[in-house]
């Protein structure tokens, strides 16, 4: 398969194939993954395509050679036509949506599980992300909280109890995850290379 298209393109496939075991577009989209993202609220950065003003800034890793790109834009994460690629990104930007939020609201507040900020998949990505912490509340064991919001997302009513424990939740596990996210996108700006 070969992407038709122009220097930014280009620009991507080649800095790709330079860094991966296979030497063809086909093999080498294959062999990377996106391993974390970090929001650029100067949009000064500039994809490894060449596109300049990115705001949300991913950083991929090959799975073969370990080698890492950074920054890269969604839509040249797009261009991999990975389902696991993209479900990886659409984690990522729910995430921030997320985290975007939870900086709006401040300490004291928080975003509720049924306010439509929330979904399976991004529980599942919180989850999958290590979001969750592991407390005597939960047995040591993050999973447990997962699986109580996700019950708790699908039933749709929380008695008040339940509507504590997922505060509880969101505000000691989740929330810590989201600005530790946050601080990290903010000490990086002015960090930002591509991976040369």
């Amino acid at each position: 398969m070969r992407i038709m298209g122009n220097l930014y393109t280009d620009n991507l496939i080649g800095t790709v194939i330079g860094l991966s075991v296979a030497d063809d577009w086909e093999g080498a989209r294959r062999e990377w993954e996106i391993v974390g993202c970090e929001v650029d609220e100067t949009h000064s950065a500039t994809c490894v395509c060449g596109k300049e003003g990115l705001r949300y800034v991913y950083t991929i890793a090959n799975t073969e050679t370990g080698e890492t790109l950074s920054p890269i834009g969604s839509s040249c994460i797009k261009k991999f036509e990975q389902s696991d690629m993209d479900e990886e990104l659409a984690g990522w930007q729910q995430a921030i949506k997320l985290m975007e939020e939870a900086a709006r609201i401040g300490k004291e507040d928080y975003v509720h599980l049924h306010s439509g900020s929330y979904s399976r998949k991004l529980l599942y990505f919180l989850y999958e992300q290590d979001a969750f912490r592991p407390t005597k509340y939960n047995g040591y064991d993050g999973y447990n909280d997962y699986l109580f919001l996700l019950d708790m997302f699908n039933g749709g009513f929380c008695s008040e109890a339940q509507e504590r424990k997922c505060q509880a939740i969101i505000m000691q596990s989740i929330y810590p995850w989201l600005r530790n996210l946050w601080k990290k996108s903010k000490s990086q700006k002015g960090k930002i290379d591509n991976g040369k």
